[in-house]
């Protein structure tokens, strides 16, 4: 499978794991010492990689459940030897989020390695 494959299922994890409160999701396709970082409703937020997955976790019942409209947008996909930057267009509780993803490629396998995210609308 190529690179760019791997990544937009890396993608489609990482969503997946939102829409579906998935923590085991997250943690799956973050590298163990990822950071998560963007500003919500002015105040800057910065996350490890095990406070996001048990914010995602914490959120129930799930954006799945909700029967929250899909929106998610691959918006472009760089990638540079065994790194990627991603941008993702997608909706996550109620709001549109333009996040940067971050790849890395250890041993054959794509992870988050950072995510910077934007709230574009609520």
């Amino acid at each position: 499978m190529e690179d760019i494959a791997r990544i937009k299922l890396g993608v489609q994890l990482y969503f997946d794991g939102m829409f579906e409160s998935s923590s085991e999701k997250i943690e799956q396709i973050f590298h163990l010492d990822a950071r998560v970082a963007g500003y919500l409703h002015g105040e800057l937020m910065l996350m490890s990689r095990d406070d996001f997955a048990d914010f995602v976790g914490s959120q129930q019942p799930s954006p799945k459940e909700n029967g929250d409209e899909i929106i998610l947008e691959i918006v472009s996909c760089e990638i540079a030897g065994k790194t990627a930057s991603v941008k993702v267009r997608d909706k996550y509780l109620g709001s549109i989020f333009l996040d940067t993803l971050s790849f890395i490629n250890i041993d054959g396998d794509w992870k988050i390695y950072n995510k910077l995210f934007h709230v574009e609308s609520d």
